[in-house]
């Protein structure tokens, strides 16, 4: 008898049926939980959290480098802070209040440490350098002339 007439003539018992739908459905998610990309649903959540987290602290980074870069004194500040040790220049520009945001009372967590690696990134010598800032005139009351001799 051959191997076609074999296997054309088995008649499968419902306990094979049975078993060998487990073992498909067990291989099934082996391979889907380890290759195949699947997750739980609290791990699921456990990654969007992870992920929203790490975007506004890169958020609130970008907008530090931007005020930092932006401040009067930037070339000076910029300075100082990479004359700091790379563990003090997160502290700093948490306590100067660089990645609290308005809506906050505590810094972003992970923020400033993003900001320091890219204010580190900066090239001082590109900076504008800040000129005195001259004081200016008095301004006359409202409703007053103010002329000219």
């Amino acid at each position: 008898m051959s191997f076609s007439e074999k296997f054309r003539d088995f008649r499968a018992s419902k306990a094979v049926l049975f078993w060998s739908c487990a073992a498909c459905v067990v291989a099934t998610m082996v391979v889907g939980f380890t290759w195949g990309g699947w997750v739980t649903g609290g791990s699921a959540q456990e990654r969007a959290d992870k992920a929203a987290q790490q975007a506004v602290a890169q958020l609130a980074a970008d907008i530090c480098f931007k005020r930092y870069l932006a401040a009067p004194d930037a070339r000076a500040s910029l300075t100082a802070l990479g004359e700091e040790s790379s563990y003090r220049r997160d502290g700093i520009l948490e306590d100067g209040g660089w990645v609290t945001l308005a809506d906050r009372d505590k810094p972003i967590s992970g923020a400033a440490e993003l900001c320091a690696d890219q204010l580190a990134e900066v090239d001082i010598s590109t900076l504008p350098v800040t000129a005195p800032v001259a004081e200016a005139a008095p301004m006359a009351a409202p409703g007053t002339e103010t002329r000219v001799q």
